[in-house]
């Protein structure tokens, strides 16, 4: 069965994006239903940059203290990054709060 299956070449091109590095055009975070909210206070001793680097939409940015704010038109409400913030300085809330 797996002998039979297309390669990703194969497929017809409308199923691929053909422009690479085009994501920072598409607006994501428009079906999020949690965001993370940064508590700076818990961040301030580390700035480990761990939720940068987790972020799987690239969706963290540095603001001019040189904290990672989250960019919300990317932010798809994922969570990895609070998971993986070590002081815990990261909390998922409802999009409406």
């Amino acid at each position: 069965m797996a002998d039979e299956m297309p390669t990703w070449r194969e497929y017809p091109m409308a199923a691929i994006i053909l422009e690479p590095g085009s994501t920072a055009k598409y607006k994501t975070g428009d079906w999020r239903s949690r965001r993370p909210v940064l508590d700076s206070s818990k961040c301030l001793k580390s700035k480990c940059a761990r939720c940068w680097i987790y972020c799987p939409d690239a969706a963290r940015r540095v603001d001019e203290d040189g904290y990672f704010e989250v960019d919300l038109s990317h932010c798809k409400g994922c969570g990895i990054c609070a998971r993986e913030c070590p002081p815990g300085a990261i909390t998922m809330v409802e999009e409406g709060e």
